[in-house]
């Protein structure tokens, strides 16, 4: 996956249409995110799961970098419990973060405007399940877009991976900003 994001990476240096760049440049995210599960798997003590919160951590500090002086204005704050999770649920959480987070860089703080980016996750209080949630305190999302039938791709995906992958629900609040309030449990396959 590294060898995919360094062609990917030398693909944009050729890149001049704006568009096509950010694209691109979305894909190199995503690629990353999921090399990044993988980096961790191999530090594990255990091959078949992935310390959420070093992961959590990790891949913010990586989609950060990747925005470079725009991110400097924006402050992160990651409230993560202690977690190992295996690969079928730590790869769409790890791409859902991704997705919202590029997605409030990209839209949430326009103009130079600073801002702060909360990220948490915790057992549900009967311990049956997990809540992520994702907060901004951005210009929040336009009133008018329903994010079940969006066509931009981001936003697919979380919809997407939630529902299938994670087979669980998300809810959207749209006061002081936005935040997703994401409802799963760890996949399990028997």
């Amino acid at each position: 996956m590294q060898i995919v994001s360094s062609l990917l990476t030398l693909q944009s240096a050729t890149i001049e249409d704006p568009r096509t760049l950010d694209a691109l440049n979305d894909c190199q995210c995503r690629m990353r995110a999921i090399a990044l599960v993988h980096q961790s798997l191999y530090r594990s003590t255990d091959l078949a799961s992935v310390d959420l919160r070093e992961y959590i951590l990790s891949l913010t500090n990586t989609v950060m970098s990747a925005y470079g002086s725009e991110a400097k204005r924006i402050d992160v704050k990651i409230d993560v419990e202690d977690v190992a999770m295996g690969l079928d649920t730590v790869i769409p959480c790890g791409m859902i973060i991704n997705e919202l987070l590029t997605n409030s860089l990209k839209s949430a703080f326009p103009e130079g405007r600073e801002g702060e980016i909360g990220i948490g996750l915790h057992r549900t209080k009967d311990d049956a399940g997990y809540e992520l949630l994702f907060r901004d305190n951005g210009v929040g999302l336009p009133a008018d877009l329903d994010i079940f039938r969006t066509r931009t791709l981001g936003l697919q995906l979380v919809t997407s991976l939630v529902e299938r992958q994670l087979n669980g629900e998300v809810q959207v609040k749209r006061e002081g900003g936005t935040e997703f309030l994401i409802r799963f449990r760890e996949v399990e396959y028997h």
